[in-house]
């Protein structure tokens, strides 16, 4: 009997790494990385709340730090850990799929979350948000008004056009299922679930991505409801 995985080019020829428990172990340490930053991310937008002032500084020390080393430096690890969560995920799942070619004749869903079932299709939608996002607030594109170096303005500007907002807003939602599994997984992979802590990992897991999506929904709606101009 032959057992089918995920084509070549997907599978690397590092043995630990190519196998499923290293494939998950990588998806774990990038993920872990990639919430870190999205946390750091958020903290550092609430700026928007303190001013054009705040929030254009902060941009500036991030381009400044290190002599503007600091600014390449996360984005490199950030690109590096992107690619190896998607082509980890992208390798477990063809792998799945193909182990299973035929699908259930009658599912339902038992020790599975809605979260959980939702992993794949959320981490497409966030996958075109970053592309987006970037294009919009960083590079300028979709934006006439976008002028460089003014990040308060540029935010409030993006944000007013209720397209972009909605989509934000869809996409932080994804962002908070895709990390109430994501944490809560991490955790198991990493070896850090123990019975005994088990409830408070997974409230832990989820009062991240709940804070997260709170924090991160409150800007676009801020400049719709007119609170921030």
């Amino acid at each position: 009997m032959t057992t089918a995985t995920a084509p070549a080019a997907l599978r690397l020829k590092v043995p630990y790494v190519a196998s499923t428990i290293g494939r998950k172990v990588v998806m774990a340490v990038t993920g872990l990385v990639l919430f870190g930053f999205v946390l750091v991310h958020m903290i550092g937008n609430l700026t928007l709340y303190a001013g054009p002032e705040a929030m254009d500084g902060y941009s500036r020390f991030l381009h400044t730090f290190l002599h503007g080393g600091g600014l390449w430096i996360a984005r490199v690890v950030l690109l590096t850990c992107a690619v190896l969560h998607v082509w980890s995920a992208a390798s477990l799942t063809l792998d799945s799929w193909a182990a299973r070619p035929v699908g259930y004749r009658l599912w339902k869903a038992k020790d599975s979350t809605y979260a959980s079932r939702t992993m794949r299709w959320g981490g497409v939608i966030l996958f075109l948000f970053i592309i987006f996002h970037i294009l919009n607030l960083t590079l300028g594109h979709f934006d006439p008004g976008y002028v460089p170096g003014d990040v308060y303005a540029n935010v409030v500007h993006a944000f007013r056009q209720w397209p972009v907002s909605v989509f934000y807003i869809v996409a932080m939602f994804a962002l908070g299922l895709h990390l109430d599994h994501g944490v809560w997984s991490l955790f198991h992979t990493l070896g850090f679930s123990h019975p005994r802590y088990k409830r408070w990992l997974r409230e832990a897991a989820r009062g991240f991505a709940i804070l997260l999506v709170v924090g991160n929904c409150s800007f676009p709606i801020a400049v719709l409801a007119g609170w921030v101009r």
